[in-house]
């Protein structure tokens, strides 16, 4: 993933932001949008992407959070979010599909997070939670099929409809060569050490081309050795926008916000499970924390270091890379000074503007940028009056 540490500090810049915007704007001016606050800040990792922003194709989505007795208020603010605008959401669609499976199990008698079970064909023999765990702890591609296999692509994408969260389709699995056959593959699944059943594969729909902008990218892609020279095409991809991340966030974080029939039905104990494996380490999934470090699987405020998170922050995320787009879908909460926000977050990194050449620059400029993103919120945050 990233192989070389960056140390992180909270930069200097921020102190200008904070005397001039934070602690009160003279006259009767309304404040600054505070996305325009640390976009426009002299942060050289915002700078190198904010100076010539077009190629990065950056989206945004930051709410503010006000707790008023029982109540919550949300305050939204954008940069070129666009449904109609098409990234590659990566990773990022694990998140959907592990709550819809702990869903799925929530309806079935038979099942709980500690079912084990197998995929047909597949060596593994596993149980929900383990895989919940294994794609918020260091975003296991394996775990994140075994669970499509579990729920079908036409049922995930019924959901996102019948929940009203947003657009969205899954079409495929990840880095798997059948990754878009539409027939899943039967669970044989254990009732108890003795008894097993069978779940039977699902029959999807083929996905139609997406018609959005932005669909084709770059002007070359390697096809196994061989360089294409003509823009790659996402048109049959994973299609997950700024937008509907945000909302199956917040109807996971905040759920009492939102109607019934929009909640995702989960048990209280289900509930605080998902809770637990999104904010989780590596290390405290049992990883090798050298490999795996703290911020393996959290872009904001602390992606470009490998030094341990302090504790009194959580950061309850998916993140998503892959062709050179990075995203971050992220709830942080700092239990010692009382501040949580929001924040999700997308970054195009490919500067020779070829697909699948496996040059692109995460280390360099994406993930310091998020870093940076993150960090500027936070400071806004911790200033705020509310």
């Amino acid at each position: 993933m990233r192989n070389s540490p960056i140390t992180f500090t909270i930069h200097s810049f921020l102190t200008g932001i904070m005397i001039t915007c934070l602690l009160g704007c003279s006259g009767d001016q309304p404040p600054k949008d505070p996305l325009d606050q640390v976009l426009s800040s002299e942060d050289p990792r915002i700078r190198k992407v904010m100076e010539n922003p077009e190629p990065y194709e950056v989206q945004i989505r930051y709410t503010q959070i006000d707790r008023k007795g029982d109540s919550l208020v949300f305050r939204d603010f954008d940069y070129q979010v666009d449904k109609e605008e098409y990234f590659y959401p990566a990773s990022t669609v694990k998140f959907p599909i592990a709550v819809l499976a702990m869903e799925k199990v929530n309806r079935s008698s038979n099942l709980d997070l500690n079912t084990r079970f197998y995929v047909e064909g597949d060596t593994l023999e596993t149980t929900f939670g383990k895989e919940i765990i294994k794609i918020f702890a260091v975003s296991d591609n394996a775990a994140n099929n075994r669970l499509l296999e579990f729920l079908g692509q036409d049922a995930i994408n019924e959901a996102f409809r019948k929940k009203n969260i947003g657009p969205a389709r899954i079409s495929h699995r990840l880095s798997v060569p059948d990754a878009d056959e539409v027939t899943t593959k039967p669970l044989v699944v254990y009732l108890n050490d003795s008894t097993t059943t069978v779940l039977p594969r699902t029959f999807n729909t083929p996905p139609k081309p997406l018609e959005l902008k932005g669909v084709t990218k770059g002007k070359g892609f390697y096809e196994e050795d061989t360089l294409m020279e003509m823009p790659f095409d996402f048109s049959l991809k994973n299609y997950y926008p700024i937008d509907t991340q945000h909302e199956v966030l917040k109807r996971v974080i905040f759920p009492e916000a939102y109607p019934q029939v929009e909640q995702f039905h989960l048990s209280r104990s289900q509930r605080t499970f998902l809770l637990d494996a999104m904010k989780i380490l590596p290390r405290q999934a049992g990883y090798d924390p050298v490999e795996y470090y703290d911020s393996y699987g959290k872009f904001f405020l602390f992606g470009d270091t490998q030094k341990p998170m302090p504790e009194h922050i959580k950061i309850y995320n998916k993140v998503g890379y892959a062709y050179g787009t990075l995203t971050d879908c992220a709830y942080v909460r700092d239990e010692q000074n009382g501040v949580e926000f929001l924040i999700t977050a997308t970054i195009l990194v490919n500067e020779d503007q070829i697909f699948n050449d496996n040059e692109y620059e995460y280390d360099e400029t994406g993930i310091p940028f998020l870093a940076a993103l993150g960090e500027g919120l936070y400071q806004i945050e911790l200033n705020r009056k509310r």
